[in-house]
Order: structure tokens, then C-alpha cells, then sequence
């Protein structure tokens, strides 16, 4: 079991609904960066208190899921297992291993436990309460809410505090100053070594154009296109993030007049368009086709273009659907506790 803490803090978050203040929350996730990011983004815009429980299921318990049983360990009320301890009035979760956890403790609690899904949980939109998923998916249902952008934690309160202070790490940096989003391989695609080439060609020619490069890579990124663009910030200047010291994520978003970031990533796409600089889109062939729904979105609403070596003039408010996510889950929750009172 890994289990984490965590108060809300600068990050934004609204005063509580008065059925939301003591509600004990809990996100269950697999860990994965992408959907613990979105659960935590929901439950510090909501203002609750929340405990992250990350779930390892054993095989084959894992490899069943979304279907299967939970590993036997964790079912609640094992002190040692992943849901140990009196069970949450709300719980968050995402990722196709988490919906088994997510339905033990439905039927555990007898459905006191208010449940809220992010992204199709592919076993139904009545597998929880609430269920969000972005514009794109197919799922629709009476508890299924959409938006175009997913949640996250990138608020504007964390901008501005990001804007106001700056990181000193970036201040010599001239302008203009070009945030970088690298991703990398996933299960939808794997980085070629023409896209690899390309992007580097392409970047390179923004740097000879005296753009101060800002570059953070994912654990995902291929080592050689990591290497490749360490080099490229130590040859032409700028920023390449190596993963020591505190993540500079936000604070390049922040001060970034563009932002160039890879399409096998929905989850930095939205969070660069919650800035309101221009988002240039570095295509990769095989690019998972619902995301390129949301791509084409963010492209109509004049926040969005294909990333070609250069800067490009876009005007746009700033793109952030996790208050909205946020308040209809707040409402669906205090309907839920209302039919229990």
C-alpha cells in the first residue's frame, strides 16, 4: 500500500460547500501521473482534505481490471490493505485498475460512499456516482459530465504566484521565452526517429531565431531524445529541466510567451491553454484519434496551431474547465447526502 496526505494549500481552491467540509475524501488511482494529477486538481479546487491511496494489485487482479475483483488484500477493512481505515463519505478515481477498488467500497459502504470517476471507466456510466470525461469520449449518461479540457492543478492562482515571484531560474533567460513540453511513448504510439529528428530541427529553429528554450521532458521520453535535447539547451541556451531541484512546471508555463508541446500528452495540452499563450502542437503520426478531437477544439477556439519551427499570433482567454468539473461534482455530492439524511 502507498498512501499519501495532502491539504489543500496556494493552490486556488474555493471555501468548501457546507456538505463538502468534513466530507473524508480519499483519490485512488494506480499512480499514474496523469489520472492522480486530475484527481488531485478536482479535490483541491472542491477545498477538502484529502488522502491519496495508490493500489497495486497483485496479478492476475490487475490484468482483470476494469472487470475483475480486487486483489483479496485490499478489500476494505484489511488494516494492511490499500483501503484500510473507516471508509471515505467521498472518493475520487481514475484509471482502468481503479474501478474494482471503486466498487468494493461502493458495496462496502452500502452506497453511503459518494463515488466519482474520471475518464470512461469502461464498465458504464452507472459504475459511480459521478462520472467525468472529456468532450471527445462517447460515453453519455445522466451522471456523465464533459468538458473539453481535462481537470488539473495548474489554477491561476498558482500562475499568477508563479508570475509574481519568479523563478530565478529563468530570469536572465531573454525573450521571448518558449515553454517546451516533451512527452514520450505510450501504449496509443512510440516516437519514431524521423519524429525525434524532426522535432529537434524544429526547436532548433526557434532557438537560431533567439527564442530561450524552456525544456521539461516526461519519465516517458525516449533517452535519446532526452540526451539529444540537453544538448540542444547547452548548445543554443536557454533551460533544460533535469529533474533535480523543485519542478519547474508551472513557473515555465507562467512566464512563457508560447508554449510547444507534443500531441500524445491531452493532459499538458490542457494545461498550456489554461495560460492563455499561444499552444503550438507538435504532431506525432500516430496520435491517439479522440485526442485529436480535442486538438481540434482548442484549434477553433483560436488557442491552438501546428507547431512548424516558428511563433505564431493567437488571442484567446484562457481555457480551465476544472472549476466547472468541480462544482457539478460538489452538487451531485450534496444531492447524494441529501437522499441519505
Amino acid at each position: 500500500m502507498s498512501a499519501a496526505s495532502a491539504m489543500p494549500s496556494d493552490s486556488g481552491a474555493s471555501t468548501p460547500l457546507p456538505e463538502l467540509a468534513q466530507a473524508r475524501t480519499w483519490i485512488v488511482t494506480d499512480g499514474k501521473a496523469g489520472d492522480e494529477t486530475q484527481c488531485i486538481g478536482i479535490a483541491e479546487t472542491l477545498g477538502v482534505p484529502f488522502e491519496v491511496r495508490r493500489i497495486t494489485p497483485r496479478p492476475p487482479f490487475g490484468w482483470m481490471a476494469p472487470w475483475g475483483p480486487i486483489d483479496p488484500r485490499d478489500q476494505p477493512g484489511n488494516r494492511r490493505g490499500s483501503l484500510a481505515g473507516p471508509l471515505p463519505d467521498l472518493l475520487i478515481a481514475s484509471g482502468r485498475r481503479a474501478v474494482p477498488y471503486l466498487r468494493a467500497i461502493r458495496q462496502a459502504s452500502a452506497g453511503r460512499t459518494f463515488t466519482a470517476f474520471l475518464k470512461d471507466p469502461r464498465t458504464g456510466h452507472d459504475t459511480a456516482n459521478f462520472v467525468w470525461v472529456p468532450d471527445y469520449d462517447d460515453l453519455r449518461g445522466p451522471n456523465v459530465f464533459t468538458t473539453l479540457t481535462p481537470p488539473h492543478q495548474v489554477t491561476p492562482a498558482r500562475l499568477e504566484a508563479a508570475r509574481t515571484a519568479p523563478d530565478p531560474r529563468f530570469i536572465d533567460l531573454p525573450w521571448p521565452r518558449i515553454a517546451v513540453l516533451v512527452g514520450g511513448d505510450s501504449r496509443h504510439l512510440s516516437y519514431r526517429s524521423a519524429d525525434m529528428r524532426r522535432l529537434l530541427l524544429e526547436l532548433t529553429k526557434l532557438a537560431e531565431g533567439g527564442c530561450s528554450l524552456m525544456v521539461t521532458v516526461s519519465r516517458r521520453t525516449p533517452r535519446n531524445l532526452r540526451e539529444a535535447l540537453r544538448e540542444l539547451v547547452a548548445t543554443k541556451g536557454g533551460f533544460f529541466w533535469d529533474g533535480t531541484g523543485v519542478n519547474p512546471y508551472v513557473p515555465m508555463l507562467a512566464c512563457a510567451q508560447q508554449i510547444v508541446v507534443t500531441s500524445d500528452s491531452a493532459n499538458m495540452v490542457g494545461e498550456a491553454v489554461t495560460t492563455g499563450a499561444p499552444v503550438l502542437l507538435f504532431n506525432l503520426p500516430k496520435t491517439y484519434i479522440r485526442h485529436r478531437r480535442l486538438f481540434a477544439g482548442l484549434a477553433m477556439a483560436g488557442a491552438l496551431k501546428p507547431f512548424v519551427g516558428r511563433l505564431e499570433e493567437l488571442h484567446y482567454q484562457p481555457l480551465d474547465a476544472t472549476p466547472a468539473i468541480a462544482d457539478a461534482m460538489a452538487k451531485a455530492y450534496a444531492e447524494h447526502r441529501a437522499r441519505w439524511a
